[in-house]
């Protein structure tokens, strides 16, 4: 993102202080993500790819993000 400081004929909104810093939290945790993902691709460049007995299939992925979605969400009646 750009550095420069916004035209002054468009004056910026100033966010609730809870707001500014949950802001920074999800900066923080998407940075966090992109740094594991970016670690992960330099070891597979570095050592190639994993062998396929080492992988888990895209399947239980799926179904284990499912069930962690399904736990997050309140049960409907």
């Amino acid at each position: 993102m750009s550095e420069q400081p916004a035209p002054a004929d468009h004056a910026r909104q100033q966010l609730e202080p809870a707001a500014a810093d949950g802001l920074r939290a999800y900066a923080a945790r998407t940075r966090a993500k992109a740094d594991q993902f970016a670690a992960v691709l330099e070891d597979i460049a570095a050592n190639g790819l994993p062998s396929v007995e080492a992988c888990t299939p895209w399947e239980e992925l799926r179904e284990a993000h499912l069930a962690r979605l399904a736990a997050q969400r309140p049960a409907v009646a």
